[in-house]
C-alpha cells in the first residue's frame, strides 16, 4: 500500500523558492568553475623579468630603472567574511621611493596597458578603455583594490589592505605598478589618477577552500 502524504502548499512553495536558489547560486560560478564555491582567492609569485608579449612571465617589467631584472614580487588576496585581505611584497625596486600598486582586469599582456583598466567592485558605466574611471564614487580604495608602496633603502616594501568586498563571479588579474603613489581626488586631480607602468604581476584565481 502506497501512502501519499499531504504537502501544505506554503511548505511546498518554500521548498521550490529553496531549490531555485540553490540552482541559482550554481549557476551563477558556472563559468569559473567554482559553483561550489561563494568566494575565491587569488596570488602572484615571480621574479620580475623581462617583458615579452609571446611568452610573458609571472613578473614583468616595463621599465628596469625603476623595476629591475632580477627583482621579486608576491601578492596574494584572501576572502574572509564579506571583505577580502589584500597582501603584496615587493624587492629589488629602485629605493627610497613610492609607487603606485593597483588590480587591474586583465593578465600581464608583456605590453603597458595589457593587463586593462583598473578592476572595480562596482563598474563605473561611464568608463572605457580610452577613458578609465576618475569618478571618485567607484575610482576609491574600497571599490578597487590599491596596495601602494614606499621602498627602503634597498627596494624593498610591504603592503597590506582590506576591501568590503570578495571575489565571486570575476575578479582582478593581475597586479600593476605605477611610477607615482595613488592619489585622491582634489579640486584639480581626478580620482584614482595614475602614472605610467612600471612592473606587472599576473594572479592567479583558486576556489576558496581548495
Amino acid at each position: 500500500m502506497v501512502v501519499h502524504c499531504a504537502v501544505p502548499r506554503r511548505l511546498a512553495l518554500a521548498i521550490v523558492a529553496v531549490v531555485a536558489g540553490l540552482v541559482t547560486t550554481a549557476c551563477a560560478y558556472e563559468g569559473l568553475g567554482v559553483e561550489r564555491y561563494a568566494a575565491f582567492s587569488a596570488h602572484g609569485d615571480g621574479a620580475i623579468a623581462a617583458a615579452t608579449p609571446s611568452a610573458p612571465a609571472a613578473a614583468i617589467t616595463y621599465n628596469p630603472s625603476l623595476a629591475p631584472i632580477g627583482g621579486h614580487m608576491t601578492a596574494s588576496l584572501t576572502p574572509s567574511g564579506d571583505s577580502t585581505t589584500a597582501d603584496l611584497t615587493v624587492s629589488g625596486l629602485a629605493p627610497n621611493r613610492g609607487f603606485s600598486v593597483i588590480a587591474h582586469t586583465n593578465t600581464c599582456g608583456g605590453v603597458p596597458g595589457g593587463e586593462g583598466p583598473r578592476f572595480q567592485k562596482r563598474i563605473d558605466p561611464a568608463a572605457s578603455p580610452d577613458k578609465p574611471s576618475t569618478n571618485p564614487e567607484y575610482s576609491n580604495p574600497t571599490n578597487e583594490i590599491w596596495l601602494d608602496v614606499h621602498t627602503d633603502s634597498a627596494g624593498a616594501a610591504t603592503s597590506h589592505t582590506t576591501v568590503p568586498f570578495v571575489l565571486t563571479d570575476r575578479g582582478p588579474e593581475s597586479i600593476v605598478v605605477h611610477d607615482q603613489q595613488q592619489t585622491t581626488a582634489t579640486s584639480t586631480q581626478p580620482a584614482g589618477q595614475t602614472s605610467d607602468r612600471v612592473a606587472c604581476l599576473t594572479l592567479t584565481a583558486t576556489p576558496y577552500g581548495d
